[in-house]
């Protein structure tokens, strides 16, 4: 009664009729309540997940009814919930997922079986049905939907091993529900047999084979032909909802699809890319969001005042969809040995009910297994267990909204208050890009981000000098179109970059000079992406660079986009590990592994490997080592390179622990042999050099030979936690 009344008084003083079916009207109601629905709970510290939902419901059609749930609610709200998916296979860090594949099967058995043995058994026991019934109940509560991890998002803890564990299970208890699902609404029907499991086994194959194996193929070719922004973006959404029917098609849920895609195409958009960054941010503004408007709408609030059954049933449902679910985190969290934080996060994560529930129950609700007495049909699930389905995705959505927001902040104070001890004695890294043709800009900054560490422990600064002697508008009109693309290619990545223009009569001393005046840390150097590698590198600019700057510097030749990189072969010299300098070269390495998720492929020495082992173990990524230490026979290198690898060697400068003759020959083999593949020379950062020491090694934790490896390894330990 009071709902009508707000209707009428609604339609009263705005002069509309409800509900809207002005589309314009109705996008708009859509866009403030994704904008207003967070702020004005945000200060009740609810999740912004919760207040879309809720909203959701107040609108809908079981609430104000000012709008439908109409097939455009359906659509963009279906585009939302394989967003997410996607987004989580695609942010998954490839390296901790595969070294926690074990744990994630591991929890997802138990975030399976636990609910199945709970549910059924409460269905059997407790709501009188039937075992088929009960079982399929149970499955409902076994499944959930990864609405909440946006949340985990927005924390920035997308990386952690609990999140990673978490997503695993996701897949591993949404199969396998999905496959209860199919068993018994077979057996009801009386359609299981020999050819259903064999149509099913061979279609699953191929769908798997297709999106695992084609799709990087394909986006591939892509990406190295195609630079348009929009097209690329517009590209790898077709190949989602590809997957997603493709999944559909072989019998599986559509979420399975969008996921898997996710994991193919996670190695050619990069966490740090520009085309991630547009993902994130379409999905977060305005996918995500309707999707969880469409999910409140559901809601039935008169399910709360319906008859003593379905509110038995309901309250049966939340209480044991929930506490299975929470026992599963909790025998995870015993078993792994995770913090506390990270099992509220576990539990968060998989609480929530939503996507899959949804469809198993529509599904058993249209299955009809007889008649009663008065030739009312008999229903696999009764419309009780409907209406306790959406007041359950409503309580665990709410529950797991919660969970989640306070295991994701936990998470991040703790790395936050890991940081500022690591911190407490250093200050940020500062990379400086020298700017000279608009044909490499984008690359070079693409790497500078790439080596950086995380957002806010590093800064980025494109510098273009203009020569004294060579002052005019075309030379500044130049300059400055360079430091405008740079600018706009960091913005794309949501990194801020600082523009500096100088003047200087030598572009070598200008460089230095902007070391020394901003404390620049690295140096990210380009050549053409059709240049020869002189003898002298660069016509000898690079040469006076190395001699006036001992920060550590990248010499990068691209020739093709870094995204589209399968590998990168890592030549490192014998006694790499004396250089002062390792540290912070290795670190940045092993951000470009972290970062992109190529395979990195080590050639080192023995004792140099040993180092970089131990690094793996703690910090892992995907990685191969292989032992070499013969420099005159550097051409070996040529028998393991392939297209789509990049070659990165690491140099030194003359007189220091790792520098050999045979450097001088690595120009003549980059041109002749290595000349069809990206490459990056690093020098490591020296002492001794030029009048560099005033400004760079005040800002160095250890600035001094080490003594031992570990010293060594102390230093390294930190500048990790601190790219953590």
């Amino acid at each position: 009664m009071l709902i009508n009344i707000i209707i009428m008084l609604i339609q009263i003083l705005l002069g509309i009729t409800l509900p809207l079916n002005n589309p314009v009207l109705i996008f708009s109601v859509i866009l403030f309540i994704i904008l207003l629905a967070p702020i004005l709970l945000h200060r009740l510290k609810i999740p912004d997940l919760i207040g879309l939902i809720l909203a959701g419901a107040l609108i809908g059609p079981n609430g104000l009814h000012i709008m439908d749930r109409d097939s455009s609610i359906i659509l963009f709200g279906t585009v939302g919930l394989l967003y997410i998916m996607f987004m989580a296979g695609l942010e998954i860090d490839m390296a901790d997922f595969k070294k926690n594949s074990v744990r994630g099967l591991t929890f997802g058995l138990y975030t399976f079986l636990i609910p199945m043995l709970m549910g059924t058994a409460a269905g059997v026991y407790l709501l009188d049905f039937s075992y088929p019934t009960s079982i399929l109940l149970a499955s409902m509560f076994a499944s959930h939907t990864l609405i909440t991890y946006p949340i985990v998002s927005k924390y920035g803890v997308t990386k952690n091993r609990a999140v990673n564990v978490t997503i695993g299970a996701t897949i591993v208890t949404c199969i396998l529900a999905l496959l209860v699902l199919a068993i018994i609404v077979g057996m009801s029907n009386g359609v299981l047999s020999h050819e259903f499991w064999i149509r099913l086994s061979v279609s699953t194959i191929l769908f798997a084979a297709v999106v695992i194996f084609i799709f990087p193929i394909v986006g591939r070719w892509f990406f190295k032909r195609y630079d348009d922004k929009i097209g690329q973006y517009i590209f790898i959404l077709g190949l989602v909802f590809l997957a997603s029917f493709l999944a559909e098609a072989a019998g599986l849920e559509a979420i399975i699809g969008a996921f898997l895609a996710g994991l193919a195409l996670n190695n050619l958009i990069p966490n740090t890319s520009a085309l991630m960054n547009r993902i994130e941010f379409v999905g977060n503004a305005f996918f995500i969001p309707i999707f969880l408007i469409g999910v409140g709408m559901l809601v039935d609030f008169h399910v709360f005042v319906a008859d003593w059954t379905t509110i038995w049933v309901a309250a049966v449902m939340v209480v044991v969809a929930t506490l299975a679910k929470y026992v599963s985190a909790w025998l995870a969290y015993k078993s792994f040995r995770y913090t506390k934080s990270e099992f509220t996060l576990m539990f968060g994560l998989t609480n929530a009910q939503a996507a899959a529930t949804l469809a198993a129950v529509l599904v058993g609700y249209q299955v009809v297994i007889g008649t009663d007495v008065n030739g009312e049909p008999i229903r696999l699930l009764n419309e009780s267990v409907l209406n306790g389905t959406i007041v359950m995705i409503l309580v665990t959505c709410i529950i797991a909204s919660f969970a989640t927001q306070k295991g994701a902040r936990e998470v991040a104070l703790a790395d936050l208050a890991e940081e500022e001890i690591v911190d407490s004695d250093d200050t940020e890294d500062r990379i400086l890009i020298p700017l000279s043709n608009i044909e490499n800009v984008e690359e070079l900054i693409n790497l500078g981000v790439t080596v950086k560490s995380k957002k806010g422990k590093a800064s980025l600064t494109a510098l273009s000098i203009i020569q004294s002697d060579n002052v005019d508008t075309s030379a500044e009109k130049r300059s400055n179109l360079l430091l405008e693309k740079a600018t706009k290619t960091a913005a794309a990545t949501d990194n801020l970059l600082t523009t500096l223009l100088r003047y200087d009569y030598d572009v070598a001393n200008g460089i230095k000079n902007a070391v020394k005046e901003h404390k620049i840390t690295d140096i990210v150097l380009g050549l053409r992406k059709e240049g020869q590698i002189s003898d002298t590198f660069l016509g000898n600019l690079t040469d006076r660079v190395l001699s006036k700057c001992a920060t550590t510097t990248f010499v990068y030749r691209p020739s093709q986009p870094f995204s589209t990189l399968k590998r990168c072969i890592v030549v490192i010299p014998f006694h790499a590990e004396r250089e002062i300098g390792f540290p912070y070269w290795l670190v940045r390495i092993w951000n470009i592994g972290k970062n992109t998720g190529n395979k990195m492929v080590f050639y080192a020495s023995s004792s140099v490997l040993s180092v970089l082992k131990e690094t793996h173990a703690k910090h892992p990524i995907d990685a191969v080592f292989n032992e070499f230490d013969n420099w005159d026979d550097f051409l070996i290198i040529s028998r393991d390179i392939k297209d789509n690898d990049a070659l990165v060697i690491v140099m030194s400068r003359k007189n220091y622990p790792s520098y050999t003759k045979s450097m001088t020959q690595v120009p003549t083999y980059l041109n002749k042999y290595f000349f069809q593949n990206n490459c990056i020379l690093v020098y490591p950062m020296q002492i001794g050099i030029g009048e560099q020491e005033v400004g760079v090694f005040k800002s160095i934790p250890h600035a001094e030979p080490f003594e031992s490896l570990e010293d060594m390894g102390k230093v390294l330990g930190k500048l990790f936690k601190k790219n953590k």
